[in-house]
C-alpha cells in the first residue's frame, strides 16, 4: 500500500509561512504531499520552497502539465485536501464552487475529506459572509476549523490567527485515521473539561492530584477532528491549545463549576474528564503557613467541593443532552464505578483503573465504557486518542 496522498492547499494570507511547517510534519510522518498553492501565497512563500520541501514540482495553473489533466487527477487522487491557511477570498470561492486555479479546480473534484484551517483578521472571520460560506462548507461535509485567538498582523489581536501547525497536523492525521468523507459531530457543540483542580491553602500551597489533562485534551482534539464546536474547560494542565477548540481556563472547583454551568445549556454533549477535587481547605491563609519550632501544624479542615457531575446529570432542560463522567478508581473497579454511575446518574461513565505510575500523566489509557442502559464497552490499553474515539463512538450513535 502506497503513502497516504495529500494535497495542501495554501492560500494568500501572511500565515502561508506556517504551512511549511506542517507540511514538514507531513512528509516526515509518511505522507506524499502535494503542494498546491494560489497565486497570492506565492507572494508570501516562493515556489521553490514549497517544491523543495514536497518533492513534487509546484504550480498554480491548470495549464502547467495538461496532458496530465492535473485539475481533475489531483483531486480525484488525493485522500485529504487541506487548506491552511483558509482565507476569506478561499473560503468564498470553495463556498461558490468557483475555479479559477489548480487549487479551487482540485477542491471541486476532490472526493476525500476536505480540511479547512482560517486565517484572517478576526473582523473577517466575524462578518456575515464569511459565516455562511463556512456554514455552507460544513453542511457539505467539509471539517472548517475555528481560528485561534492571539496576535494577528501589525497591533492587532483576536480571533483569527492560524493554529498551531502541530495542532492542525493532529487534527489531519485524526481524519485521515477514520477514513470518512463526512464528520459525524457536525453542528454539534462538546463541552471537555480536562485537568486536575488546585484548592489553595495560602498563596504558594495548594491540594491537588496528579491528572495531566491529557485525556480531556485527546477528547478535545477529537471531537473539533469529528467536526464538533468544542469548549475545553481545562485546569492547570500547560498542555498546547487544541486546533479549532474554544478554551476556557479555570483553577479551582468552584470555578470549573461556574465555566461548566455557564457552557452547558446550550452543549449536546458534556464531557466531564477533569479529575474535581472532592475537598477544599475551610479555610484560606492570607500568608504562607509557616512553621514554628516545636509546635506542631494546624490541623486542615476540609469541607466538601460541589459534586458537579452529579449536579448537571439532574439538569435535564435540554432534551437529548448526553452527560459522560469519568471515575479513576484504585481497586473493585468495575464494582465501584457501577456504583458511581448510578449515583451519578450520567449516561455514559469511563472507569479505569489509576497509580501513581498508572493513567496520571501517561501516553495511554484503558478503561470500560459503562452506560446507563447496561451496556460495557472494554476499551483495550492503547493511546488515550483510541478510548476517546470509542467515547465519542457511543456519543454518537446515540445522539443519532
Amino acid at each position: 500500500m502506497g503513502k497516504p496522498k495529500v494535497v495542501l492547499g495554501v492560500s494568500g494570507g501572511i500565515a502561508a509561512y506556517k504551512a511549511c511547517e506542517l507540511l514538514r510534519r507531513l512528509t516526515e510522518s509518511g505522507h506524499d504531499v502535494r503542494v498546491a498553492p494560489t497565486e497570492s501565497a506565492l507572494h508570501f512563500v516562493g515556489a521553490a520552497t514549497w517544491s523543495a520541501l514536497s518533492g513534487h514540482p509546484v504550480s498554480t495553473e491548470v495549464w502547467d502539465g495538461v496532458h496530465e489533466v492535473p485539475h481533475v487527477r489531483i483531486g480525484q487522487e488525493a485522500d485529504l485536501v487541506v487548506v491552511a491557511p483558509a482565507t476569506a477570498d478561499m473560503l468564498a470561492k470553495a463556498a461558490h464552487g468557483l475555479a479559477d486555479d489548480l487549487l479551487t479546480n482540485t477542491l471541486l473534484t476532490a472526493r476525500c475529506p476536505v480540511v479547512f484551517a482560517p486565517a484572517m483578521h478576526t473582523e473577517m472571520w466575524e462578518h456575515p459572509a464569511t459565516q455562511e460560506n463556512v456554514a455552507t462548507l460544513r453542511r457539505r461535509g467539509a471539517l472548517v476549523i475555528d481560528p485561534a485567538v492571539g496576535r494577528l498582523t501589525g497591533v492587532d489581536t483576536g480571533k483569527g490567527r492560524l493554529p498551531d501547525p502541530v495542532e492542525i497536523f493532529e487534527i489531519c492525521r485524526r481524519v485521515l485515521a477514520r477514513g470518512v468523507t463526512q464528520p459525524d459531530l457536525v453542528g454539534r457543540h462538546v463541552v471537555v473539561s480536562a485537568g486536575g483542580t488546585r484548592e489553595p491553602l495560602d498563596p504558594v500551597r495548594f491540594l491537588g492530584n496528579r491528572s495531566s489533562g491529557k485525556q480531556g485534551y485527546a477528547l478535545a482534539r477529537t471531537a473539533a477532528a469529528r467536526g464538533a464546536r468544542v469548549t475545553l474547560i481545562e485546569a492547570n494542565t500547560g498542555l498546547p491549545d487544541p486546533a479549532g477548540v474554544d478554551i476556557v481556563r479555570v483553577g479551582t472547583a468552584v470555578q470549573l463549576r461556574e465555566a461548566v454551568l455557564k457552557a452547558a445549556p446550550d452543549a449536546d454533549v458534556v464531557v466531564m474528564a477533569a479529575a474535581v477535587a472532592d475537598f477544599r481547605p475551610e479555610n484560606y491563609a492570607t500568608g504562607k503557613i509557616k512553621k514554628k519550632d516545636g509546635q506542631d501544624p494546624e490541623p486542615i479542615v476540609l469541607v466538601r467541593n460541589p459534586d458537579i457531575l452529579a449536579e448537571i446529570s439532574s439538569d435535564r432542560s435540554r432534551p437529548g443532552r448526553l452527560i459522560v463522567g469519568f471515575a479513576a478508581e484504585t481497586d473493585d473497579v468495575l464494582a465501584n464505578g457501577r456504583a458511581k454511575l448510578r449515583r451519578k446518574g450520567c449516561d455514559l461513565l469511563v472507569v479505569n483503573e489509576v497509580g501513581e505510575r498508572k493513567t496520571f500523566g501517561s501516553e495511554e489509557n484503558e478503561a470500560v465504557v459503562l452506560g446507563a442502559d447496561g451496556s460495557e464497552t472494554p476499551v483495550p490499553y492503547g493511546p488515550k486518542e483510541a478510548l476517546a474515539e470509542t467515547v465519542w463512538d457511543l456519543v454518537a450513535s446515540r445522539l443519532g
